[in-house]
């Protein structure tokens, strides 16, 4: 059966592949509104067991750089019509990793090319839905030519491309995380639905995590093996006991001080060391989001950072999705890492509402 005999209409004659799909956020997001996931495809493969375990979907260690969209095409379902989807690593267009790159065109990073290979493996397997999620500074890289190059690609291949700057709490995600999100269609155009949880409205810290019950730094929880906070020395567990809800390293006594807070150029670093706030959405987590010396991830009472089952649960992820098993032996630093680089739950489940949206609006 040709893809044209299949309604378009119908997401169960879709089927979807993941690139850079890492422990599978936004996998997740569109198995939660029922689309068939064929494949994740990321270089990691230490993200294979949460991706296959929560997903009912293959993982396959790849190079995206290396990808042929002949094999990509093969790891479809047969007699479907194809959506594409992923999220290229956002390291290389990162402020803090290239805050000198706007301004010297001739820096190079060979990461950027992660873009140009997604365009690629589009143009060589022609998907009728594609979505692309990225960090906000990718319009800014180099003057927006590696996005600009990106959508131009696209638009010659038929595709109507819409994009727009969204915050991921503005989706039921308890934290604050600005993404660019790019969606696209050889039917027409895709609209992000509107936000779900409007201003005022936002899910908070003590929402996401405030049940769980109270572990002590480096002691996992016996029924949860990852509701686990890093170990603090003596003196960060000091430092933790001086800071109030929501402060910071202003709140200690100067002995508690490090080297840079007494520096003219440390004391704009109000985030570090810093304790969450129960009533108001998380910040941003990152790949070093359980560590309390990394921002703002201290939690908002208990004298320690927060634990990988919390910022999972920040990152919206459902509060039984596994991440390892006794078997795998995944480090818990490898965990974070992929915890703060996967796509929030949230977010993924705005993006697959919205395809499906424009799917079920199709004759």
């Amino acid at each position: 059966m040709s893809q044209k005999k299949l309604k378009k209409n119908n997401i169960n004659n879709y089927s979807l592949i993941d690139l850079f799909c890492g422990i599978g956020g936004l996998t997740h997001g569109f198995v939660k509104e029922n689309f068939k996931i064929d494949a994740g495809i990321d270089f990691d493969s230490t993200c294979k067991f949460a991706f296959e375990k929560n997903n009912n979907a293959s993982f396959y260690s790849d190079d995206v750089t290396l990808l042929k969209g002949d094999d990509l095409l093969k790891r479809y379902r047969k007699n479907t019509r194809k959506i594409l989807v992923g999220c290229a690593p956002c390291q290389p267009f990162s402020l803090q990793k290239n805050k000198n790159l706007y301004k010297d065109s001739s820096s190079e990073d060979s990461k950027w090319k992660l873009l140009y290979s997604f365009a690629d493996l589009i143009e060589q397997t022609d998907p009728e839905i594609i979505s692309m999620e990225n960090v906000p500074q990718l319009l800014k890289f180099k003057e927006g030519k590696v996005f600009n190059d990106f959508v131009e690609r696209l638009e010659k291949k038929g595709y109507k491309l819409s994009y727009s700057i969204v915050n991921a709490q503005d989706y039921g995600v308890p934290q604050r995380r600005k993404r660019l999100v790019l969606l696209g269609s050889k039917h027409g155009f895709i609209n992000l639905i509107e936000k779900t949880t409007p201003k005022g409205h936002h899910l908070s810290v003590r929402d996401a995590i405030g049940h769980l019950p109270p572990v002590e730094d480096g002691i996992a929880h016996p029924s949860d093996s990852i509701h686990i906070a890093r170990k603090l020395t003596d003196l960060n567990k000091k430092r933790i006991q001086a800071s109030v809800e929501g402060g910071f390293w202003r709140n200690w006594d100067e002995s508690l001080w490090l080297e840079c807070h007494k520096k003219e150029s440390g004391k704009a670093f109000g985030s570090v060391y810093g304790r969450m706030k129960w009533d108001e959405v998380a910040p941003t987590m990152t790949t070093c989001c359980t560590g309390l010396s990394n921002g703002r991830f201290g939690h908002p009472e208990q004298d320690r950072a927060i634990t990988l089952r919390e910022a999972a649960l920040l990152q919206s992820f459902p509060i039984n999705y596994q991440f390892t098993d006794s078997s795998s032996k995944i480090p818990t630093q490898t965990i974070a890492r992929q915890i703060g680089n996967a796509v929030p739950v949230g977010l993924g489940i705005a993006i697959a509402k919205s395809i499906k949206n424009h799917i079920e609006s199709l004759e």
